[in-house]
């Protein structure tokens, strides 16, 4: 069983308290730049909400550790999931999309 797309939200900061609302199961993320719409991320995965948590959109890299700079502002991206039964049907899922993706993009060039 597939349920539909959400709608998009904005990337929770967690600097903010802000928190990832997505389904604690399997299912389709996607991740993109909120002001150019392009791609960020995109996974069919067995847990969601660990999935985006887990996502490296922090603004401190490993030689921030080693230099002081001043703090890089993470990027402003937007979510949103689809969840799924099983991993299996994720998969499926996401192979149709990147299938009709590149069916796409083959034609537009």
């Amino acid at each position: 069983m597939i349920s539909t797309w959400s709608d998009w939200k904005r990337y929770p900061r967690m600097e903010r308290g802000e928190n990832i609302e997505a389904p604690i199961g399997p299912g389709l993320y996607e991740v993109r730049y909120a002001a150019s719409g392009q791609l960020f991320s995109f996974g069919a995965v067995d847990n969601v909400a660990q999935a985006l948590a887990l996502l490296p959109v922090s603004s401190r890299s490993l030689t921030s550790w080693f230099v002081r700079r001043g703090p890089t502002p993470a990027p402003d991206l937007e979510y949103r999931t689809c969840a799924t039964s099983t991993k299996a049907d994720a998969k499926a899922v996401a192979e149709r999309m990147i299938g009709r993706r590149d069916s796409y993009m083959s034609g537009a060039a």
